[in-house]
């Protein structure tokens, strides 16, 4: 008997531990604050931003027939006296800035 309940303890346990391991492997996504923080980080090499933002719901979006999960946001930059604004993807798994394109 105490073999048995140890077996299904055993059991129960290792597929408790599959279920855990899948669902964090599937949860390995950037949180969008980091998403923001690598574009802005990025901007900010080519000179200061003066404001920034993110959707906080990830999307589906294709490039070349290759399909990502992003966040969008997007980024103003004074340049000589003027506001530029930039739109841009970030691959919500990897952080690579995927996208830029000006607003106009």
């Amino acid at each position: 008997m105490k073999m048995k309940k140890t077996l299904a303890i055993a059991g129960a346990g290792a597929i408790a531990a599959y279920f855990v391991t899948k669902q964090l492997q599937n949860d390995q996504r950037l949180s969008p604050e980091k998403a923001l923080k690598v574009a802005k980080e990025s901007f900010k090499r080519q000179g200061p931003i003066s404001g920034s933002w993110i959707y906080m719901k990830p999307e589906e979006w294709t490039s070349e027939e290759v399909p990502y999960t992003v966040y969008r946001g997007g980024i103003s930059k004074s340049v000589d006296g003027e506001t530029q604004q930039y739109e841009f993807h970030v691959d919500a798994e990897t952080g690579t800035i995927l996208d830029v394109a000006p607003v106009s």
